[in-house]
């Protein structure tokens, strides 16, 4: 049986197609990413704007497409930060039904979190040792703490890379000043997270897909470490290698950046505060063994519905 499971996040909107068989295991068929922007220019107002509002369903016309295709007749939506907190999130959720027979579940925190602890451990091997999950999206950060079996502590903050560029207004590049102000307010937020580091005391930190890929495929251009590029789905990435470019990512400007292998387009404008949010996390926590995961969110929420349907 085949499944479609869409993750609507605040910056991407992706799609997996899978193939279930009897014994619970999957295979992909198709990965889609299209890049949306959902919060650009409306996120620190809590409101999508219209032309963000029409790449979003322009977004979901093409997956409409691709689950026709290959007829697909179950297909899971779930929608995240930028869609929940918006006013005219309902708006959206109601049209991409009507227009396309999608039906999108509005997540919170708290699950995104869940799923994404179980998309990542179907990618790296926890095993008995604690990890904390990091995953960094457009409107919020989510962290987990745990091991292949258990979850010890999960929280979702609204800190999120889109949310925090509205919010704080960035030069190009970015300023000391604007910097220290940003980690000041970050570590601030994430007071309750170092707490739960002290109290469980994880031993690697693991960055779920997104960002974290774009740091793998920048390290592995940078370093020729051609053990990054292919398609493994754990990565282990050098701190020196990330501590340089995070140094380089915060002292660029936006055309120079544009400019970086392994740094994505849709990246460029995000990843300077992706890079402050990695720094103050790594600093406060003193966790500088790096886990990169291919998988996140949607693998989880594939594994959720497998075994919870039993197919």
């Amino acid at each position: 049986m085949k499944l479609a499971v869409l993750d609507l996040g605040t910056n991407t909107f992706h799609l997996l197609i899978a193939e279930v068989k009897k014994d619970c295991t999957w295979s992909k068929v198709l990965n889609e990413r299209v890049t949306v922007k959902l919060g650009k220019g409306g996120i620190g107002n809590n409101i999508i704007t219209k032309s963000s509002y029409t790449r979003g369903m322009k977004a979901l016309e093409r997956f409409s497409f691709e689950i026709k295709k290959h007829k697909i007749k179950k297909v899971f939506a779930f929608g995240t930060a930028a869609l929940r907190n918006a006013q005219n999130g309902p708006d959206f959720v109601k049209e991409a039904r009507k227009k396309y027979g999608i039906t999108i579940n509005l997540i919170d925190g708290i699950k995104e979190a869940e799923f994404i602890c179980d998309g990542v451990r179907q990618a790296v091997k926890l095993d008995k040792e604690r990890a904390l999950i990091m995953d960094i999206g457009g409107g919020s950060v989510e962290f987990i703490i745990a091991d292949q079996k258990k979850v010890f502590w999960k929280h979702s903050f609204k800190t999120g890379a889109a949310l925090l560029q509205a919010n704080f207004p960035m030069s190009d590049p970015l300023t000391i000043s604007e910097r220290r102000r940003i980690e000041g307010y970050l570590a601030n937020e994430f007071v309750p997270l170092f707490h739960a580091v002290r109290k469980y005391n994880p031993a690697k930190l693991v960055g779920a897909a997104g960002s974290f890929e774009t740091f793998s495929s920048m390290i592995a251009f940078r370093f020729d470490q051609k053990s990054n590029m292919n398609n493994k789905l754990e990565k282990q990435l050098n701190w020196t290698h990330v501590r340089k470019i995070y140094q380089e990512l915060i002292s660029s400007t936006t055309e120079e950046r544009k400019k970086m292998k392994g740094l994505v387009k849709m990246r460029v404008d995000m990843i300077v505060m992706a890079s402050v949010l990695l720094h103050v996390v790594s600093a406060k926590t003193g966790l500088k063994n790096l886990i990169v995961s291919s998988y996140s969110l949607k693998e989880g929420a594939l594994y959720q519905i497998i075994n919870k349907n039993k197919f």
